[in-house]
């Protein structure tokens, strides 16, 4: 979430172009503005070593990624199958761990280390449409 006040005052404060706007949403926001780098390998090396402001980041994403996952489990009214976590920052152990922590009691927790999801997507959606599998509604 965004605190709408403070973006109205971004995209009409004329500092910004609108390009420079999106730019900061979609590419430069997160992990990038606070740190300058969307290198989750990066920070975690460096909280490793006793970057105290690395290792914030990294709780900080924790956290909120735990709370993204517990709302979803009230939209679901506690029918959890299973929580994935994916992508590189699934490599590490402290952020998982952290999550982990947090949302366990919602329902077990799978962990898949990488970068596939876009693969994963492309091959889940042949699937459906070879009629493979039955798409489920969230």
């Amino acid at each position: 979430t965004l605190p709408t006040g403070d973006l109205v005052n971004i995209c009409f404060s004329g500092r910004y172009t609108k390009e420079k706007v999106k730019r900061m949403l979609t590419g430069e926001g997160g992990l990038v503005a606070y740190c300058g780098t969307n290198s989750g390998y990066e920070l975690d090396q460096l909280a490793a070593q006793g970057d105290a402001h690395s290792k914030f980041m990294l709780e900080s994403l924790a956290y909120q990624v735990a709370k993204e996952i517990g709302a979803m489990s009230t939209v679901l009214k506690g029918a959890v199958d299973a929580i994935l976590i994916t992508g590189g920052l699934a490599n590490s152990k402290f952020v998982v761990n952290l999550i982990i922590e947090r949302v366990y009691k919602i329902g077990p927790v799978h962990v898949y280390p990488g970068e596939d999801e876009l693969k994963s997507l492309a091959m889940n959606g042949l699937m459906v449409v070879r009629g493979e599998t039955i798409p489920r509604e969230y």
